[in-house]
């Protein structure tokens, strides 16, 4: 077995699970400004199947064989030149993407840039922590940007999900009060975070403003599809985006997409540090058996993350 490779999962085409190979790849480069980090446990996300079927061709550069995943938690195990923020053994973690999709957290290393790096917080394990970056920066990045704070109410379409339910907490933690959608088995777990849980469908904006007479004031869109129910509930100076749906840039609110950066992530990890973030994991699976990580998070049934373990 030689040190210049190591063990990955990866891919040559598009395609579903069926493309998913174990496999040895090179060891990656580690260039300026860039650490090595000895992957513990990388989590799935949906964006890691849609990629490898082919849904983001039209908008990122695909360089085959790609190693899939963008979660990781691991050790530093080698610095690039000019990373004077890190050392050799710092417990990190990361929302690890880069500008083309190729070398991936489904492997024993992966390199990543050090401005997309945060160190793991103490209270969170290898899994938890690798559960965090994407979906919690996601939530976090949105609800910043919305300026959200202490005099707010603000409604979550897709509260129980993935990103929901750390945009639920989040909130919370900048002293909004949160009302969510969510099914009604989901709704006492979102009690206990903090939310006014709604069903959603037939009669939402009623049940909605039965809590919030005068409307919300802010709006986390996590699902799609459901701008004209924000529009109902909306206070008139109130503000809302979207990471799924492009059209509410036609109705004054803001269409995202999750960053990586790093300062944010310390600001998840403070949260977690402080008791006032939680990552649920659901189910754990050795990196061979990605493929049936991936099969499960494509039934979205799961409450929680899904995690490889190396």
């Amino acid at each position: 077995m030689s040190e210049d490779t190591m063990r990955a999962m990866a891919y040559d085409e598009y395609g579903g699970t069926e493309v998913l190979r174990e496999t040895r790849l090179p060891m990656p480069k580690v260039a300026p400004g860039e650490v090595l980090v000895k992957v513990r446990c990388a989590a799935v996300n949906p964006v890691d199947w849609k990629i490898m079927a082919g849904g983001l061709d039209g908008l990122m550069d695909v360089l085959f064989p790609v190693v899939p995943g963008w979660d990781v938690s691991g050790t530093v195990e080698r610095l690039g030149i000019d990373v004077p923020e890190f050392a050799v053994g710092d417990e990190v973690m990361a929302y690890a993407r880069k500008d083309h999709v190729h070398g991936g957290t489904f492997a024993e290393y992966v390199s990543v840039p050090a401005r997309a790096l945060a160190r793991k917080p103490a209270s969170l394990g290898w899994r938890e922590a690798a559960g965090l970056p994407l979906a919690g920066l996601t939530a976090y990045q949105l609800l910043t940007r919305l300026d959200t704070g202490k005099d707010d109410t603000v409604l979550v379409h897709g509260a129980a999900g993935g990103v929901g339910s750390f945009g639920v907490q989040i909130a919370r933690a900048l002293g909004a009060r949160v009302i969510g959608t969510a099914s009604p088995r989901n709704h006492d777990r979102l009690r206990e975070l903090g939310c006014e849980p709604v069903q959603y469908g037939d009669g939402l904006v009623d049940r909605v403003r039965a809590l919030a007479p005068d409307g919300v004031s802010v709006v986390a869109d996590f699902v799609g599809g459901v701008l004209d129910v924000t529009q109902a509930v909306l206070a008139a100076d109130g503000r809302h985006a979207s990471i799924a749906d492009p059209n509410v840039l036609g109705a004054h609110g803001q269409w995202m997409w999750v960053r990586p950066i790093g300062s944010d992530l310390t600001e998840l990890a403070k949260l977690a540090d402080s008791g006032q973030l939680k990552v649920t994991v659901a189910e754990t699976f050795p990196l061979a058996d990605a493929a049936a990580a991936f099969a499960l998070n494509q039934e979205g049934h799961t409450a929680g993350k899904i995690v490889i373990e190396l």
